[in-house]
């Protein structure tokens, strides 16, 4: 492949019928080597928001982006009035990804709820993984999780504001226009708005577009948060890099510091000026990251 046809994204559909059908992904970078990195995105977004972010690893890095149950193009069951309690499913679903795609020596890493998601499956296949890299994963203390309860996760802020996300526009420009500059989305390039709603709206049959990621789903993610990061960390031994948001970060590492430090591999940075989009702010962080492991 030429180094242009190696920054062309490659649609995937993986079978993992275990967990209810098939998830999507999108991979690039030469095809006639492993699987290198895997990457998970963050709730309410999807594999393909993150192209721009990781396409610069792909001059000899093979990288693959995984659709998540309920957002991009994934054709898993996301079904937001079953009650859920943790995050134990996406864990779940992307350990079956390393199974049905044999992945071996890969280096599993992911922003926010992805970051949660690669340490689960990591803790659950330390034999097939060799680092982890998580970019302002959620990660609670071991106190708020005791603390916690449904009612309370069910009226927090970001699920509320979930819940309230507009579903639908006339059409996807009409979604970039009134995304652009705004909220969560300010600090993101044009290039990234634009990815991110290419997959993250999808046609109706009365003409307009809907979001994939259904704002009660989204808002489910939000309240699920009976899984347990700490004994994840404690199951596995292998280098681990988290970089943390200066401002707003969901990383609460307050917690039980010999639990992280024990192997003497873990590293927490925290970036300055950056918000709990660190990916989106400082892309080269990422990609830096991503060539030392």
């Amino acid at each position: 492949m030429t180094p242009m046809e190696n920054n062309l994204l490659r649609p995937r559909v993986i079978a993992i019928p275990q967990r209810g059908g098939e998830t999507t992904a999108y991979e690039f970078g030469p095809a006639d080597r492993p699987i290198d990195i895997v990457f998970s995105h963050a709730n309410g977004f999807n594999a393909r928001t993150y192209r721009t972010i990781l396409e610069p690893l792909t001059d000899n890095l093979r990288v693959l982006m995984v659709d998540q149950r309920g957002h991009g193009l994934s054709r898993l069951p996301a079904d937001a009035s079953k009650p859920r309690d943790s995050w134990r499913d996406v864990g779940e679903d992307l350990t079956a990804v390393i199974d049905a795609l044999d992945l071996e020596n890969a280096i599993l890493t992911g922003h926010s709820m992805g970051g949660a998601s690669s340490l689960m499956a990591a803790a659950a296949r330390p034999g097939r993984v060799r680092a982890l890299a998580l970019f302002d994963p959620v990660i609670m203390s071991p106190t708020l999780l005791a603390d916690m309860d449904r009612e309370s996760m069910n009226d927090s802020p970001l699920a509320v504001g979930a819940r309230k996300r507009r579903p639908s526009f006339a059409s996807k420009a009409a979604a970039l226009e009134a995304y652009r500059g705004r909220g969560a989305f300010r600090t993101w390039s044009e290039a990234m708005l634009v990815d991110y709603i290419e997959d993250g709206f999808a046609e109706t049959p009365d003409g307009d577009v809907a979001l994939t990621c259904a704002p009660a789903w989204e808002a489910s993610n939000f309240t699920a948060q009976g899984h347990e990061p700490y004994a994840a960390f404690d199951a596995i031994n292998m280098p681990i890099r988290i970089l943390r948001a200066e401002q707003g970060s969901t990383c609460r590492l307050e917690g039980p510091e010999p639990i992280l430090t024990r192997s003497g591999k873990v590293k927490v940075e925290v970036v300055a000026g950056t918000s709990h989009f660190l990916p989106m702010e400082r892309p080269d962080l990422v990609v830096e990251v991503l060539r030392s492991l």
